[in-house]
């Protein structure tokens, strides 16, 4: 499958990626001997509310990407919401992209949140790297319509699209801390509806204040003591606001030469080595987290959850104190 993989093998990267979102013994060493072969792919995160056209203006945006370096193979990976009720997902992200069906440089795969917050799935960041390690230059993530605090994907992405709507809310709503402040580039897509102009202004007074609170608190630095929560617009890029009508194309254009200016930016700036620092920090932590909990599972016994959790039911124990006897064993 390796060798199947690297050769551009559709049905082999398929079957892989199927064993890295289910996280199979296979799938994890497919992704440790393909991964001395990536770190070179741009991860762009597309995100914002639900019914903004984030998957219309991706379709969009990869056309004219396509269009203007057809030697380049893209990738789009679209995390779509897992229902609390039956678990399932509709996957219905592809049916929007049906005018990239058929181009052999552009793979599109769907995937289910599977109940993970934050707008990703456990194994998104898995699934870019085993794309990246098959030799895809761009790497769109898409993620879910979650809202104010779906910024787990700053975390993932090299550049970040966040985006928005006229009609979604008051000015207030734009403004509130959260989803913008992790932008690299604002979208204001669907322009063509009635309040642009006002959701435009909202999302500029936006950033002048993220601009002034920048300069009282000092830029933002990773550090290993602590996770990387927020990233405001770094010294030298200015966060453009853009207009789009997805649907008719307009805008596209612009869009697609601020993504490359920004990548532009990322590497001269130096800020790509750093996002790739926090990016690979991340999911360290988050495989750590992983594999602690499921070895202590393994210590501490099937029942000892359960056991606990009826005590903390009955107002026997606090959790705070269920948690402490769960750890010592």
């Amino acid at each position: 499958m390796i060798d199947e993989i690297i050769a551009g093998n559709r049905l082999a990267l398929s079957r892989g990626l199927t064993a890295v979102e289910n996280d199979t013994v296979d799938g994890r060493e497919l992704l440790s001997k393909l991964y001395s072969r990536g770190g070179k792919a741009h991860l762009v995160g597309v995100t914002g509310a639900p019914g903004t056209g984030k998957s219309s203006l991706v379709n969009q945006l990869v056309l004219k990407l396509r269009q203007d370096h057809p030697e380049k193979k893209i990738a789009i990976i679209a995390v779509d919401p897992s229902s609390p009720f039956s678990g399932g997902a509709v996957l219905g992200d592809r049916v929007r992209m049906r005018d990239l069906s058929g181009d052999d440089g552009i793979f599109i795969r769907s995937m289910a949140s599977r109940g993970a917050l934050g707008g990703l799935a456990r194994t998104t960041s898995a699934m870019a790297q085993l794309f990246d390690s098959a030799g895809f230059e761009t790497i769109f993530i898409e993620t879910v319509g979650a809202g104010q605090n779906e910024v787990d994907i700053v975390r993932l992405a090299h550049s970040t699209i966040v985006v928005e709507a006229p009609g979604l809310g008051d000015d207030i709503q734009a403004i509130k801390a959260g989803i913008l402040e992790i932008a690299d580039i604002l979208v204001v897509n669907k322009a063509d509806r009635q309040g642009v102009e006002a959701t435009e202004r909202a999302l500029k007074m936006m950033l002048e204040l993220a601009n002034g609170g920048q300069q009282e608190m000092g830029h933002h630095h990773y550090s290993d003591e602590e996770p990387q929560t927020e990233k405001f617009s770094s010294e030298g890029w200015q966060t453009p606001v853009l207009r789009t009508i997805a649907t008719e194309k307009t805008g596209i254009d612009e869009l697609a030469v601020q993504l490359e200016a920004h990548k532009e930016w990322l590497f001269s700036s130096g800020e790509w080595k750093m996002r790739e620092r926090e990016r690979v920090r991340a999911e360290l932590l988050n495989l750590l987290h992983e594999r602690l909990y499921q070895k202590w599972q393994g210590v501490a016994g099937k029942d000892a959850f359960s056991d606990q959790l009826a005590k903390v039911l009955a107002r026997q124990i606090s959790p705070q104190h269920a948690v402490e006897v769960l750890v010592d064993r």
